[in-house]
């Protein structure tokens, strides 16, 4: 029974993309693009970009927004749907 639990959260969670799960948690913890962008030291523009499916953080951002937040990557990542 877990297994379909897992599967079921997984799956859902993986539905999500990262511009989707970024523009939730911008809005869940009413962060600005330009407050989120000086957070992780990263221009307003690159961010935009992330909201728009135009691009996606690399390693070393994620881990930035992760350790930033103290939310793990996986929530980013689609893996988990809670932080």
């Amino acid at each position: 029974m877990s297994s379909i639990l897992f599967k079921y959260s997984y799956n859902k969670g993986m539905e999500q993309g990262f511009d989707e799960i970024l523009r939730e948690f911008l809005i869940m913890r009413n962060l600005t693009q330009t407050a989120f962008a000086n957070t992780i030291g990263v221009k307003q523009s690159q961010v935009s970009e992330w909201i728009n499916g135009k691009a996606k953080p690399g390693y070393d951002t994620l881990k930035r927004i992760a350790m930033s937040y103290n939310i793990s990557a996986d929530y980013f990542l689609g893996i988990k749907d809670t932080y």
